[in-house]
């Protein structure tokens, strides 16, 4: 009988033992901040660039800089691999993460086919309001899922500056609010990512 009782579990002994887990799902998740570093810097060179293109030189391709972004693609796809590999317990928190990115990833693309299909030659015009707006909401949800606030600020910060945008009448200064999204959304929180990952390191 006393063993019995050892092993049973009370209510509170249950939420406890599920919150150590999420806990460390969110540790495992978020790991040093390299990833989030390393799209925050690319996208803000890229869009920054961009501009310069755009608005100084006037180069007619001046979106061809974007394709900087594939190497990283490859990349992040070798590090999911080989992070799933060394993952023992594929965990909640991961599946529905995995999810909230592959949704937005299907929203953008439906909408700049739709875009595209539905507007006039000016179409382009429209892509770094609804960009934003959209990409707002995987930031957001993944900071709330792993309990991150900067995440969540983060995402606060995409659909604010989306509503901006608007008031910016030059389509060339408004790619600025891109780079300065991506200051929010990934790099500030990649930086903290880091600084904890470290403080965390030194303490074990």
């Amino acid at each position: 009988m006393i063993e019995n009782s050892e092993n049973d579990f009370s209510p509170q002994q249950s939420l406890q033992l599920i919150e150590s887990m999420i806990n460390r799902a969110k540790d495992k998740y978020a790991e040093d901040g390299s990833m989030y570093l390393a799209w925050g810097w690319l996208v803000f060179g890229c869009s920054i660039l961009q501009f310069i293109l755009l608005h100084v030189f006037r180069y007619a391709q001046h979106y061809i800089v974007w394709l900087a972004t594939i190497p990283l693609f490859i990349y992040q796809a070798y590090y999911v691999r080989k992070k799933h590999q060394q993952q023992k317990v594929v965990t909640y928190t991961d599946v529905v993460i995995g999810y909230v990115w592959i949704t937005f990833a299907i929203v953008i693309f439906l909408l700049c086919f739709l875009i595209g299909m539905l507007t006039t030659g000016e179409y382009y015009t429209h892509i770094v309001h609804i960009l934003l707006a959209v990409y707002g909401m995987p930031i957001f949800l993944t900071g709330a899922i792993i309990k991150f606030k900067p995440l969540v600020y983060g995402g606060i910060a995409c659909w604010v500056l989306c509503i901006l945008s608007t008031f910016i009448t030059s389509y060339d200064y408004q790619f600025l609010c891109i780079p300065a999204a991506m200051l929010f959304a990934w790099i500030i929180p990649g930086y903290t990512l880091r600084a904890k990952y470290k403080s965390h390191k030194i303490f074990l």
